[in-house]
């Protein structure tokens, strides 16, 4: 690349011998778009369609999976459009673009689980009141803030890289995450301080939250009757199987970065492939099965086919 296109466009640099199995990566990730959009565009039709589906857990559980189709959305055309193309580049402005929603969507996911679990919480601890804590306003609150709140925290991230000097124009990645701090000349202590700010409000305090709820819930439950259990189980296990799912994967995130020079290249492509591949499925087929209202008319869906 000339010197005037170094200027505008990052290389990525995180594909293995892929000139030799473009096409098997091509078929691979395309099957798998392809899944993760029909399933949880599915769940989500299903959810609005049935209006015994439009309770606030319902419809907390069709925004985590829009948020699952957004986050694909965001991560694998590009993907596709690189493993058929010569060279595998991006303008640093749609890098920054991709970095916004790859973590604003991922704060996104850790607000919704918190506002899945405050609903498990008055749904179960609370069940008087529930009708009068979790109204329509309420709901859409939530909704709101899970999505705004990290675009606005992220946003000042992405606004600030932009306007860091660059030293390096090949990124050690498949997409743009993180590492796109490696890219400027000077390293900001600023910057890397905003950023544990952000990580702080949309990730650990959000799971400090849903921890602390579950406790309480599994100590009303430990003290209840069989049916609280039961109820419970149906409800809660689901949003917990997600919720480790996902924070395992954020940490594949962190890990990345901070070993990026200390892995091989292969191992590197392996674990960064873990953050977008399994998540995405992982949510409809959970809330598929384990849901019994959903699984009810997900399995007359299939019948009727």
């Amino acid at each position: 690349m000339n010197e005037e296109l170094n200027l505008t466009y990052i290389t990525l640099s995180g594909y293995v011998e892929v000139d030799t199995f473009r096409y098997v990566y091509f078929v691979v990730i395309f099957i798998i778009y392809i899944l993760i959009i029909c399933c949880n565009s599915t769940i989500i039709c299903l959810i609005v369609i049935h209006r015994n589906l439009h309770e606030p857990m319902y419809v907390f559980i069709a925004a985590l999976l829009l948020n699952s189709v957004l986050y694909s959305l965001n991560i694998y055309p590009k993907l596709l459009i690189d493993f058929l193309s010569e060279k595998q580049i991006i303008s640093y402005s749609a890098c920054l673009f991709q970095f916004f929603l790859f973590y604003t969507l991922g704060g996104s996911e850790f607000l919704l689980l918190a506002a899945m679990a405050y609903d498990r919480y008055v749904s179960i601890c609370k069940p008087l009141q529930y009708p009068t804590i979790m109204r329509k306003t309420s709901i859409g609150i939530f909704l709101l803030l899970s999505w705004l709140v990290p675009a606005c925290l992220v946003a000042g991230a992405a606004a600030w890289s932009a306007n860091m000097k660059l030293c390096s124009f090949t990124l050690r990645a498949i997409f743009c995450n993180n590492s796109i701090y490696k890219l400027h000349c000077v390293s900001s202590r600023a910057l890397s301080m905003y950023g544990i700010i952000i990580l702080l409000n949309i990730a650990f305090f959000p799971l400090l939250y849903i921890v602390f709820t579950y406790t309480k819930i599994l100590i009303i439950c430990y003290r209840s009757c069989g049916d609280v259990r039961k109820k419970a189980a149906q409800t809660c296990l689901p949003h917990l199987m997600v919720l480790i799912s996902f924070s395992l994967l954020c940490s594949y995130d962190i890990i990345i970065l901070r070993l990026e020079s200390d892995i091989p290249k292969t191992a590197r492509l392996i674990m960064t492939l873990q953050v977008i591949l399994y998540h995405p499925l992982f949510n409809p087929i959970i809330y598929g099965l384990k849901m019994k209202d959903i699984s009810k008319h997900l399995q007359r869906l299939l019948c009727s086919v």
